[in-house]
This record gives C-alpha cells, structure tokens and sequence, in this order.
C-alpha cells in the first residue's frame, strides 16, 4: 500500500524524482510522522537494496566507512578491510539511509561532504581508496528537530539536501494503514482511536504531551492490543505508561474519556 497517494500526493513522488536528479533528501518531522516508513517505501518502489546508518554521539568514521580487521587466508595473517554502509553503498548503488542525522557530533559528518556534493565520491581515510559513487547511489536522511540529544545541523551539510517535511498522516489514508497493517478490522472503533490519536496530534502540537505518545508506531500498537483488552486498558498499556509525567499522563487519560 502506499501511504503517501492520498492526502498529500506529492510526497513520494517528488521524492522518487528528487533521487533521479540525484539529490539528497533530508526528511523532517516528528517522531512517528512516517519518516522511515517513507524511506522503506522509496526502497520498493525503486527496486533498491538500502543500507542504513543510525545516528549518535557515538557514531564514528569507522561505523559511517569500514574498519580494519585481521583475518587468516590460506593460512597466512592478512589485514583486510570491512566496507561499512557508506562504502557499500557507494559501491554497489544503494539507497543510503541516515536516521537522526542531527544526533551525530558535528565533527563526524564533514567526512561525506564530497560524497553529498557533485563530486559524489570520498577517498577512503583507512584505505587511500577513491571510491566514486554507482549512477544509482542515492541518501536520505532524517531529522528530529527540536530534541534532547539533536544538535544544530552544519549549515555546509544542511544546503547539501533539499527538504522534505512530514507530517502525520490522518484520516481515511490512516484507517488504510490500520487496517492492512494491524489485527483490528472493527471499522466503528478504527473511527474512534483515529479521532482519539487526532486529538493527541493535537496535544503533542501545543505542548501538552510528548510526541511520542501521538506517534503512528504507538496508534497501530494500539489497535493491536484492543483485539484482546479493553480499550482503556489498551491505551494506557500502548500509550499512557509509556509516559513519565503524570500530567501528560492526566492529559490522555481525558482525551480517552471524551472519545470513549
């Protein structure tokens, strides 16, 4: 199914012609906005293989290109080296996919300045290698904004992508997604936790409650769980005890009772 045709069109496919023109496509929203799921969809629609790189503090050269390691051939100790996903996919013309891209130090990311920009290629730091990007070599990445842990984006790596902003998806494209991709098929219900995650939307908008809580991950967790439990013991199972704060807790617990 394709979760981008019917709401707003333009989506997936400006995304698929962007990678044509072999631009780099930066996705932004919020958590559970459909970010990855619209990576995923771009891998299929495309034909693809994709590699995917998450982001941290922790993330260094070594995880982003490879790393050395001593292996035994033929018995004789050799020094080989281990293409990690940026290689690999340069290579081989993958899809390259880098999730929370603003969580990474500011100081790893230059590395794939050359790789991002018109030259598409990168000379191997661990190797000396020149490695020139495959015709079909394309990277998507996606960012928080706002977050705990985010950093700012360099400005020399933020004009290297064109953007892409995600919302969440709602309405009839949302109860398609319910429906193909949970147990729940009773249609009244899927109404029901469709109107009470819209509301959420609208909590996580004004700052009420974390985004997580009205996250699409969260909903289908949801819908799920009221095929064997209540519906109220659904949520706070799904949805409320996922949450710290006891009045973001409060908050949901009186979005329930007003739809339920």
């Amino acid at each position: 199914m394709n979760l981008y045709q019917n709401e707003d069109t333009t989506i997936l496919n400006d995304a698929i012609n962007m990678i044509k023109l072999k631009k780099n496509i930066l996705l932004k929203g919020p958590t559970g906005s459909g970010k990855t799921k619209l990576a995923e969809t771009l891998k299929l629609q495309l034909k693809q293989e994709m590699n995917s790189i998450n982001c941290s503090v922790d993330l260094d050269a070594e995880s982003l290109l490879g790393f050395k390691t001593i292996e035994v051939v033929n018995g004789e100790t050799q020094i080989t080296f281990v293409e990690g996903p940026v290689i690999q996919a340069m290579k081989e013309g993958r899809l390259l996919y880098i999730d929370e891209i603003n969580m990474a130090k500011p100081e790893t990311l230059p590395i794939l300045n050359g790789v991002l920009d018109f030259r598409r290629t990168i000379t191997n730091p661990f190797t000396g290698e020149v490695v020139t990007a495959h015709d079909d070599f394309a990277v998507i990445a996606a960012i928080n904004v706002g977050y705990i842990g985010t950093l700012p984006m360099n400005e020399a790596l933020k004009n290297r992508f064109v953007v892409i902003d995600m919302h969440y998806i709602s309405g009839e494209i949302l109860k398609q997604v319910i429906m193909e991709q949970t147990q729940l098929t009773d249609e009244r219900l899927i109404g029901q936790l469709i109107q009470f995650n819209k509301d959420l939307v609208m909590m996580a908008e004004q700052g009420q409650i974390s985004e997580e809580a009205s996250s699409i991950r969260a909903l289908l967790d949801l819908c799920d769980l009221t095929t064997i439990m209540p519906v109220e013991r659904a949520i706070k199972r799904a949805v409320i005890d996922k949450l710290e704060d006891e009045r973001e807790q409060q908050a949901i617990i009186n979005a329930m009772e007003l739809t339920f």
